[in-house]
């Protein structure tokens, strides 16, 4: 029976998809292209245009959960009670019951691969008490995040006044929620079960069976928001988060977001600037027991760099002549200033690899005792 329910989906998938196309035949009336590990935009249009995000709203909702889940706030073996109001039969649902008992495991299954909107509401209530509540804490979640343009009325993305977002922000959103890897037990699932296997699952996001490297992140679509999709993949080390928002078909998300994804893997490599621990240089100690000290890389940075503009990423290191002992073991000593195309991009700081103490009275006499010693 699950062969078959797979066999179906992927006909509907095939059957509904169009042929590739290039970036610039995108239908959909915005959309955003972002590097996943440096947050850097590579490609947009529209990308702050207000629109109802629909169920890619959940984007906010697994992030708040898997914070809680990574913290120790709650656990995946956690076991929910749904509530009246979460067992709603609206737009996309899981069949919760009022009264069934289902884990966070299970929620987050069933929101991030069937984008249960009873779900949704079930594991707001759990981490906060009401849905009402929960939707406080999105919106001050996406404030800390910085999405200007975003106003959550609901934690399931149906169709409401004061709703909405845009591109860029889900894509901020998106980007923080790659930061915790945990999230893709359950992005990555092409199909799965609930309650012992009664009842199927099947992915709304066939990027996942069907794009190389694919690993998240939400569908969504009503009435109102047309299709939208938050599409993340990772290959060969670069990752890319490709968002698009009221596109006129299902198939056509699917498709400017390939679109998307394979512009930004066939047109950018990633570059190792520096790698954590790289010398950068020496210092002299003024008043230490060494004379130099080895100036290192404190954390490593890369980026994504179009392909024939490699040469454009400049690397500025700002070091003192001397420093005055003691300097402690990674203690910072300067910095890297990495600049591209004349716009600085980041700062990466330079640590001592070993300390230096500060040269006392009781080390002078121990180092004539030594050499006293050794002459004899």
């Amino acid at each position: 029976m699950k062969k078959l329910f797979a066999f179906i989906v992927t006909l509907c998938f095939i059957f509904t998809t169009v042929s590739a196309k290039g970036i610039d035949e995108l239908t959909s009336k915005s959309y955003i292209l972002m590097d996943g590990l440096s947050g850097n935009v590579l490609l947009e249009n529209h990308a702050d245009e207000k629109l109802p995000p629909a169920s890619i709203t959940k984007i906010m909702t697994m992030l708040l959960a898997i914070e809680a889940i990574d913290s120790g706030k709650i656990s995946t073996d956690d076991i929910v009670t749904v509530s009246s109001s979460a067992a709603i039969k609206t737009g996309s649902h899981v069949f919760l019951a009022e009264g069934e008992q289902i884990s966070v495991n299970d929620l987050m299954k069933a929101i991030a691969v069937a984008s249960g909107n009873d779900a949704a509401i079930a594991i707001g209530e759990y981490l906060c008490g009401t849905q009402e509540k929960f939707v406080q804490e999105m919106n001050t979640r996406a404030k800390e995040l910085n999405m200007q343009n975003t106003h959550f009325v609901n934690c399931n993305g149906l169709d409401t006044q004061g709703h909405y977002s845009t591109a860029r922000d889900i894509a901020i959103m998106t980007y923080e929620l790659l930061k915790h890897p945990k999230i893709f037990d359950y992005t990555t699932i092409w199909m799965d079960t609930l309650r012992n296997g009664t009842f199927q699952l099947a992915n709304t996001n066939k990027l996942i069976r069907f794009y190389e490297g694919a690993n998240g992140m939400k569908t969504g679509s009503t009435s109102e928001a047309g299709y939208c999709l938050s599409a993340t993949a990772l290959r060969d080390g670069i990752q890319l988060i490709a968002v698009v928002m009221a596109a006129p078909s299902s198939s056509e998300r699917f498709a400017d977001a390939s679109a998307l994804l394979n512009y930004g893997f066939q047109s950018y490599s990633k570059v190792d600037a520096c790698k954590k621990g790289d010398i950068l240089g020496e210092i002299a100690v003024k008043n230490g027991i060494t004379d130099m000290i080895t100036a290192v890389a404190g954390n490593e940075y890369s980026m994504l760099i179009e392909n024939n503009k490699k040469d454009l990423l400049k690397q500025e290191i700002v070091l003192p002549q001397e420093i005055t002992a003691p300097v402690l073991p990674e203690q910072k000593l300067g910095e890297v200033i990495y600049t591209f195309e004349e716009r600085e991009v980041a700062r990466v700081p330079i640590v001592a690899l070993t300390g230096s103490d500060k040269i006392s009275f009781s080390y002078l006499f121990e180092q004539l005792l030594s050499s006293f010693i050794f002459n004899i």
